[in-house]
């Protein structure tokens, strides 16, 4: 059927289709060739004559299957400028007990690929545990763990392709688990656990599943055995570079040497970082000269995904610690750091490309943002085109991490803002813009995030 403009008729709107003349149509025109009627609406489709049409009329059969078509390709198209694209999962662990249960809870969001705007996602679920610190996932982003503080528990959990979370194995420690790790391989877990007994177990897994310890070692502080040593974090080496470091690194201080407010009764060095060699069968072996040193209070570590460095964030300084890695797991100090970061930093996270890092600083609810020189790993401050270094989060963020998808959004969970903060990273100059409508709201108290990807997208990476 031809298109054709109406002769002698006003028209307003999508024209009539068809020959017909002498009679004036608002909204969507007459289509067919009937005359004498008025129509409102979609006009009469046919030949019939001499009967008004409101709404829907009878119609041929060709020019039905056309209709047909037409309003498809137009509803087809108004979907897909409308579709909101996911290319992230954000999971935020939450401590507080709700009306009907003492375990915390996991939020899941979908994360906007343009904007890198929260939306909620599936369905809220249990933590399987009281009190969720810390969360990691597997490299194949196809499992999830969780560190339960409150009932001393590991849960695992599997991610389906949408985003949806099921518990499918917990293990019970003797002390509170801190901090996870997983190494690249997806062949064991990393806890370290305790409140002034430090211990680093490692867990065989199995497509997932958590089997039994397979080391464990006691961190202790040099000199001073008997001291209460407190677990900070735990990280393992992406071991996927040239450099093919294999070993896995532990934070701890020494409460009995640092306590604010409290009582100290021994004179040795706070902060230290215990390295182990990671061997045949997952056998540890002390890294050569580890312990190291590792300022006054150590909140959390790093490290890149080059294998080359290992960075630690000084919660009681203010600091941020850098280590060179030689012969795959000895660490050496970076010649000209420590390094300045916001008041009480308590988090740390590197993109996927090993060029900036984020550290979440919370008493100033910020995030110091860097630039790490690929040649040195020294980290130099990115600042935003406004002029300032400081990007807001909601109040007290506890937990940073990184899209792996684009690598083009950070997310914080904040404490006592019952929130996610989330910025845009600058993929050329590290430094960062909040997201549209941040922070999300969440769940009450929010310690821990992890992020999967969605779809085919490819996963962002840096060889040195």
């Amino acid at each position: 059927m031809k298109f054709s403009k109406l002769m002698g008729s006003p028209a307003i709107g999508l024209r009539r289709w068809g020959g017909s003349t002498g009679s004036p149509a608002i909204g969507l025109r007459r289509w067919g060739g009937s005359t004498g009627s008025p129509a409102i609406g979609l006009r009469r489709w046919g030949g019939s004559t001499g009967s008004p049409a409101t709404g829907l009329r009878r119609w041929g059969g060709l020019s039905q299957l056309f209709l047909v078509t037409i309003i498809g390709l137009l509803v087809a198209t108004l979907m897909t400028a409308c579709q909101l694209v996911t290319i992230d999962y954000v999971f935020v662990a939450s401590s507080a007990p709700t009306a009907t249960s003492s375990n915390g809870q996991i939020d899941t969001y979908a994360s906007d690929s343009e904007s890198g705007a929260l939306r909620k996602g599936a369905a809220t679920v249990s933590a399987g545990g009281v009190d969720p610190v810390a969360m990691v996932v597997s490299s194949d982003y196809t499992n999830l763990y969780v560190a339960n503080a409150g009932n001393n528990t590991v849960v695992h959990f599997d991610v389906a392709s949408n985003g949806v979370l099921s518990a499918k194995d917990t293990i019970t420690l003797t002390g509170p688990p801190v901090s996870l790790a997983v190494n690249t391989a997806g062949t064991y877990l990393y806890v370290v656990s305790g409140t002034t007994t430090a211990t680093l177990t490692e867990y065989a897994l199995s497509s997932g599943a958590i089997g039994s310890a397979t080391a464990q070692i006691a961190l202790q502080i040099p000199g001073f055995t008997t001291d209460a040593a407190v677990p900070t974090g735990v990280t393992v080496l992406a071991n996927n570079s040239v450099v093919q470091g294999n070993a896995v690194y532990a934070t701890v201080y020494d409460q009995s040497a640092y306590n604010p407010g409290g009582t100290t009764t021994s004179t040795a060095h706070p902060g230290w970082v215990f390295g182990f060699v990671i061997g045949s069968g997952g056998a540890l072996s002390p890294a050569n000269g580890s312990p190291y040193q590792a300022g006054v209070k150590p909140s959390a570590l790093v490290s890149d995904p080059t294998d080359r460095f290992v960075y630690v964030t000084d919660f009681a300084s203010n600091q941020l610690i850098g280590y060179g890695i030689e012969g795959g797991s000895t660490l050496n100090f970076l010649i000209n750091g420590p390094f300045r970061t916001g008041n009480e930093p308590q988090a740390v996270a590197i993109d996927p490309r090993g060029k900036y890092m984020y550290v979440a600083n919370s008493l100033d609810s910020s995030v110091s943002a860097y630039v790490i020189d690929l040649s040195t790993g020294t980290p130099s401050t990115a600042v935003n085109p406004t002029g300032s270094a400081t990007n807001s989060t909601d109040t007290q963020p506890l937990s940073i991490a990184i899209d792996p998808a684009l690598g083009r959004y950070v997310y914080t969970a904040n404490y006592l803002g019952n929130s996610v903060s989330g910025f845009r990273l600058d993929p050329n100059a590290g430094n960062l813009s909040p997201t549209q409508a941040t922070p999300y709201p969440s769940d009450q108290n929010p310690t821990a995030i992890a992020i999967v990807p969605h779809g085919n997208h490819s996963l962002q990476a840096v060889t040195p």
